[in-house]
């Protein structure tokens, strides 16, 4: 279901066709990259957060981590992440496929400046056995409301 609600989003965005489905798991950044043959660094990473009730995706560089006081400057509230079995009700993607495309309709997405560090990126598309491979101003048109903030550390 996941996949299918992420290859329609895509669908709209002309995306679509840069799905890729690998044999091997891609649900954690190392699995993702050795699956895709690429730098972990390259596998953008989406990181669920909740902000009061509301739901927040950031999407980040494979090896990125969040800053605590970067992210409570930003947001003006500590940085808590979404407990694993309130992440598919809430984003509408389950763990190991969280991504931006096709989420439920009040997640709000934002793009970690770590991620401008490559050229090519590969967010899920969500399920634990997909990827979507796209260049930054794809990612951008891919995830059009999305706000690039700096809340992240190498």
């Amino acid at each position: 279901m996941s996949l299918e609600r992420a290859k329609a989003y895509l669908l709209e965005k002309g995306l679509a066709d840069r799905i890729i489905i690998p044999a091997q798991s891609s649900a954690t950044v190392a699995e993702a990259a050795e699956a895709l043959g690429c730098e972990p660094g390259m596998i953008a990473k989406t990181l669920s957060f909740l902000q009061g009730d509301r739901p927040v995706l950031i999407l980040a560089e494979g090896s990125a981590r969040i800053d605590n006081a970067k992210y409570r400057a930003r947001f003006s509230c500590k940085a808590k992440m979404i407990p694993s079995e309130l992440v598919e009700p809430l984003i509408g993607h389950a763990v190991g496929g969280v991504c931006p495309f096709g989420v439920n309709e009040n997640v709000t997405v934002y793009l970690d400046e770590s991620l401008k560090l490559h050229e090519i990126v590969y967010p899920a598309a969500g399920t634990d056995h997909s990827a979507v491979r796209l260049t930054i101003a794809e990612l951008e048109r891919a995830c059009p409301n999305a706000e690039w903030i700096d809340v992240c550390r190498l």
